[in-house]
């Protein structure tokens, strides 16, 4: 083999090597230009520090507020109407006969019968089947809000003031009664937000 082989075979095989490296370069470098893609793609770009600044719909806060008013009324009006009917029928089973005694009205004996037994400890008017009607009712509108359960409490206060009005001064000694449980459930069920149980 003469010396112009030699030469010649190591230029060729310097050309190619040259120019392997090179692709092997371009490859590499497409490899890495596709993984950079990716990486762009797969990215999570974090939200910018400025705020956005969010207007709150007056329109439906207003529509809220008013329902709101219109639920703590509707309860009041309940309030007055149940005690005005719990005393009604109190005063049908336990003055029946002063009733008769002024003229005012005639009542035979089942209906003065059916009114002791409403009135009585566990009928329908009585002060625990009343008391647990107003209650369920109140959580039903407030549910764990403390706040609306102190706008239930108050709107029961008015509306056993208006039942008072209604019936011209104090109402019997059940209605009384009912009060006072309906003002203990009441302290129950803020006992019970604070510590965490659901009113329902």
């Amino acid at each position: 083999m003469d010396v112009n082989s030699v030469s010649s075979a190591t230029a060729t095989y310097a050309a190619y090597s040259t120019g392997a490296a090179k692709e092997a370069q371009k490859t590499e470098e497409a490899k890495e230009s596709a993984s950079a893609v990716k990486a762009e793609e797969a990215a999570v770009y974090e939200k910018s520090e400025e705020a956005k600044a969010y207007k709150p719909d007056m329109q439906k806060v207003q529509q809220m507020l008013q329902d709101s008013e219109a639920r703590v009324q509707q309860f009041r009006d309940m309030i007055q109407k149940m005690f005005g009917q719990q005393a009604k029928t109190n005063d049908l089973a336990e003055g029946i006969w002063q009733k008769l005694a002024s003229g005012d009205f005639t009542v035979d004996a089942a209906t003065k019968a059916q009114a002791q037994a409403d009135v009585s400890e566990d009928g329908y008017w009585g002060v625990k089947q009343t008391s647990e009607r107003i209650l369920d009712f109140a959580k039903t509108l407030a549910g764990s809000d403390p706040e609306k359960l102190e706008k239930m409490r108050s709107a029961f206060e008015k509306g056993y003031k208006m039942a008072e009005k209604t019936w011209g001064g104090e109402l019997p000694e059940i209605s009384k009664k009912t009060y006072d449980a309906v003002m203990k459930g009441f302290d129950e069920l803020k006992e019970g937000v604070k510590e965490g149980e659901v009113a329902a």
